[in-house]
């Protein structure tokens, strides 16, 4: 079976653009090193919650929204492979905190083993 990255992050609305940009620029590097499917979505149905939501979780403010990401991988090890490769791209090398569009402080991520594929 599979292996997928998640991620959540809030962008600033006026930086959605440029966002979407370097998401599709990423989401190349990562295809061309062997991701199977990278895919970003930008929040359109999600309200904070009375304990926990998306909202909450990456403290989002007025003028943000929220995106939610994943990549597919074939394997676990193939994953941990081709991230190494993608970190070490020089096309992404310009990419430091102050350079990204939006807040990586508040960005969480993981790896996940599917349990349910239809």
């Amino acid at each position: 079976m599979s292996y997928v990255d998640g991620f959540v992050l809030p962008v600033p609305k006026e930086k959605l653009a440029e966002y979407r940009a370097l998401a599709r620029k990423a989401g190349k590097i990562w295809k061309e090193h062997g991701a199977l499917e990278y895919v970003e979505c930008v929040a359109d149905d999600v309200k904070p919650g009375k304990h926990t939501s998306f909202p909450q979780a990456v403290k989002l403010k007025p003028d943000e929204v929220v995106v939610f990401s994943w990549i597919v991988y074939a394997s676990r090890a193939q994953r941990d492979r081709i991230n190494k490769k993608v970190m070490a791209d020089p096309r992404l090398a310009h990419l430091t905190p102050q350079t990204m569009p939006f807040d990586g402080k508040r960005m969480f991520w993981g790896g996940f083993k599917p349990i349910v594929s239809l």
